[in-house]
């Protein structure tokens, strides 16, 4: 039997999250609720829970003060947290997994059973979510990627390009090191287009700061500055050239 608490503040949410669990879960047994930052504190001083279910905005703070209150919480966590563009890109950058409300009951029991097997999300990619969620207009410094076997913190002004690889993503870094991701080059290319990086092609998503020239011939490529050649495919061609004028004027 594993035990549980949810950390919540709206009513409504924590007693449908708490009769989904003790419906389709149970396995798992509900200790305790709380609905802040200082409820919950008082809980976790008695009882550390197997899993902990945790809210980011809370009515007093956030989720995030209730970890900095205890740095060496064992439990495992889950995040929930409401419809949000800013928090699902800042869970996103972290690579850290959420449930978001309104959730499907299928949603809940993946993020339970990954809860189950995996070790916690360590201080850095914490710090990398909360400050994302901090400062949602601000360009993320770091962000962490999924390979098959670890997770890799990178500065996101280190990554020169991306490249296809299947449903994978292969990333090219400053210090020749490449990254192997298991996620596709579509879902990279959504998440870092607001911080200057440009699809240019089906199989290429270039970062903009590395760019050297626009080559037009043989059909058309990118320069980059450490001598790489990247190829613009024929539909994205005016928009490389009008973003490489933006940026030169």
């Amino acid at each position: 039997m594993l035990t549980a608490i949810i950390v919540e503040d709206l009513m409504d949410a924590m007693q449908l999250l708490r009769s989904d669990i003790e419906k389709h879960h149970p396995e798992i047994k509900i200790t305790d609720t709380a609905k802040s930052v200082v409820e919950a504190a008082k809980v976790l001083r008695n009882k550390e829970p197997d899993i902990l279910f945790l809210d980011i905005m809370l009515g007093d703070g956030t989720g995030f003060d209730i970890l900095e209150i205890f740095p060496d919480l064992k439990s495992k966590i889950i995040f929930v947290t409401a419809s949000d563009e800013f928090a699902i890109k800042a869970f996103k950058f972290a690579a850290i997994d959420y449930v978001l409300k309104p959730y499907a009951q299928e949603e809940l029991s993946k993020a339970i059973e990954k809860a189950k097997q995996q070790i916690q999300p360590n201080k850095e990619r914490l710090e990398i979510l909360k400050q994302t969620l901090n400062s949602p207009d601000k360009k993320p410094d770091k962000i962490s990627l999924h390979t098959l076997d670890k997770i890799i913190i990178v500065n996101l002004d280190d990554i020169i390009r991306c490249e296809s690889d299947s449903n994978n993503t292969m990333f090219f870094l400053q210090d020749d090191k490449k990254i192997f991701v298991t996620k596709t080059l579509k879902y990279f290319a959504d998440l870092l287009k607001p911080y200057g990086f440009l699809r240019v092609h089906q199989s290429h998503l270039v970062n903009l700061q590395f760019i050297s020239a626009f080559i037009k011939t043989d059909g058309g490529y990118l320069l980059l500055k450490n001598g790489n050649n990247v190829p613009v495919s024929v539909r994205k061609k005016a928009e490389v050239i009008d973003v490489l004028d933006q940026m030169h004027r």
